[in-house]
């Protein structure tokens, strides 16, 4: 059962997902080059379960940014599979633990988005979307572990900082 929503975790919540967003259109120029991964592990860290709120507020803007197509089913559960591997292994703070672990979602992220094209296109407009991107797969890989790994420990350290200042006792409980 999940606890109540304070207030600071509404303002946590609404200021991750315009966080999410803001750098996902901010690096929407650069093919599969993101944050937003990054960002998922360190906020699911943060917020344990209440990730899922984020992660509902930041989708749902996507749409209403980009328009509600085929991809954007992708996303209602793409992100959600990052977050519980990111709330499973919560207690890792080694940075290329977390570089592997978004690198090869990144790898991974055209393959765990077929499955909306196999209802869609079959089976083999499944595999012709896999095939299709594996460049792209291979760019988002690599790109997330070089930032996982040079972003990771910066980012934990700036939120191990804001939460101890503001003493949330949830995420001190750890």
């Amino acid at each position: 059962m999940m606890k109540k929503i304070s207030v600071f975790d509404l303002t946590l919540i609404s200021l991750f997902a315009a966080l999410l967003l803001a750098v996902q259109v901010g690096f929407a120029f650069l093919p599969n080059v993101e944050l937003v991964s990054l960002l998922v592990i360190v906020f699911t860290m943060i917020l344990k379960r209440k990730i899922i709120y984020v992660l509902a507020v930041f989708v749902l803007a996507e749409g209403l940014i980009y328009g509600f197509g085929t991809w954007w089913f992708c996303y209602l559960y793409v992100w959600g599979i990052l977050a519980l591997i990111a709330y499973i292994f919560r207690k890792k703070r080694e940075p290329l633990f977390w570089a592997l672990v978004s690198g090869v979602f990144g790898l991974l992220f055209g393959t765990l988005c077929s499955f909306v094209y196999l209802f869609i296109l079959g089976f083999a407009g499944m595999i012709s979307w896999i095939v299709s991107g594996l460049i792209y797969d291979v760019i988002h890989g690599v790109s997330n572990f070089v930032i996982a790994l040079i972003l990771f420990k910066p980012l934990m350290a700036a939120a191990d900082m804001l939460m101890k200042k503001f003493g949330h006792q949830d995420y001190l409980k750890g």
